[in-house]
């Protein structure tokens, strides 16, 4: 088979420019997004977000968060669940002593986005 890879970039408003007629025949379009907690010194690490997934849905299509981590002089790539990433921000910061509403505004996140995650954390007990 035939396989196509288009890569295009977003403006400025972080959407892309020009038509999105491009897209119609394509089976999967992906975005590629900085996380919220990014710092450059970790090098590759993004976010993956599946805008367009023809033949996979559900669990499949979850967004993720992928890094390339160095080790011993090999390179490897991991990925992370962007829920499970985010429920981990939520427990360090409670664990710092944050309030919930400094973690929502720390992480840009809903103040029950973290209410939700504290409760999970507690609930698995990952936090008292």
């Amino acid at each position: 088979g035939i396989s196509v890879l288009f890569v295009h970039y977003a403006g400025k408003g972080g959407n892309q420019r020009g038509t999105s007629k491009k897209e119609d025949i394509l089976d999967t379009v992906i975005v590629l997004r900085k996380p919220n907690d990014y710092d450059q010194r970790e090098g590759a690490r993004f976010e993956v977000h599946y805008e367009k997934a023809r033949g996979f849905y559900g669990d499949e299509a979850s967004p993720f968060e992928a890094w390339l981590k160095g080790d011993h002089g090999t390179m490897t790539w991991q990925v992370q669940e962007i829920e499970d990433v985010q429920l981990n921000n939520i427990i360090d910061l409670h664990k710092d002593g944050l309030k919930q509403r400094e973690i929502a505004q720390e992480l840009g996140v809903g103040l029950g986005t973290v209410n939700r995650g504290i409760k999970r954390a507690k609930e698995e007990g990952k936090v008292k």
